[in-house]
């Protein structure tokens, strides 16, 4: 039986008359393991093409994070400085020619990056408009601790870019309300382009366009329109075998929502 503790603390501290709020957080976590092995054929399959399985071992994250908010005339500015860092890091890979997905531990893991976040007053009474940029890194390292494996040592002791990696983000989008309790909210969301093979150069840059329309009926009623990918851009989001397989995105989806509100 495996015993862990998930220790966390934060802090925040508020600056007196320039009402700057400072946070700090520290946080461990597990994740433990998939209790379901693989035997029979699958197992059979696994071997003849040169794989093997070692035991899965849980995931042990340690999390650093510190922040600023800054309020301006209505206006939100919040930067934030975040660092994961993990032991048998989960993830999957793809048995052979095939698509079938089993998992595995990496040795090590890192997730590091800046996010900066700018939100507006309520604009002209009511519309409000949000900006975030996000720059970070994902990187292995090491060879593969636990799970599906072909037993190959890592070539060097040196962090690699995981299929996870995309670089910059960036989020654009707003929301407005409209007469007859209605409301239009849309997104514009940019993205760098994540790794490419197994890199270091990554996949072309990508776009997509989210909107979503709204309405309150009789004050318990809601009908929600929402579209996602409108403009059915596609695009690869992966084509590495390091622990994934292609990927591409989601075509346009549009969906229909309706909530009744009970009294309670």
């Amino acid at each position: 039986m495996t015993v862990s503790a998930d220790p966390r603390i934060g802090a925040a501290v508020v600056l007196p008359k320039l009402h700057w709020a400072l946070r700090g957080f520290y946080g461990r976590y597990y994740q433990s393991p998939p209790l379901s092995t693989v035997s029979g054929p699958l197992a059979d399959l696994a071997v003849s093409q040169g794989f093997g399985f070692l035991p899965l071992r849980g995931e042990r994250d340690e999390q650093h994070e510190f922040g600023i908010a800054i309020p301006f005339r209505g206006w939100s500015f919040d930067f934030d400085h975040f660092r994961t860092g993990a032991r048998n890091f989960f993830d999957h890979d793809v048995l052979g020619n095939s698509n079938i997905f089993l998992p595995l531990t990496l040795a090590s893991a890192r997730i590091r990056g800046y996010e900066a976040t700018v939100r507006s007053p309520r604009l002209f009474n009511r519309a409000q408009a949000h900006l975030t940029y996000s720059r970070q890194y994902v990187q292995g390292r090491g060879g593969i601790s636990g799970g599906l494996t072909d037993f190959s040592p890592p070539a060097d002791n040196d962090y690699f870019y995981l299929d996870h990696d995309q670089r910059d983000t960036l989020t654009i989008g707003g929301t407005t309300d409209l007469p007859r309790h209605s409301w239009i909210s849309a997104s514009v969301l940019h993205g760098s382009g994540f790794l490419a093979g197994n890199g270091p150069d990554h996949l072309p840059p990508h776009t997509t366009f989210d909107i979503s329309l709204g309405k309150t009926f009789a004050e318990r009623w809601t009908a929600q329109l929402t579209a996602l990918n409108l403009g059915n851009n596609q695009y690869l989001l992966d084509e590495s075998n390091t622990f994934g397989g292609t990927h591409f995105v989601d075509p346009r989806r549009i969906s229909v929502e309706v909530r009744y509100r009970f009294h309670y």
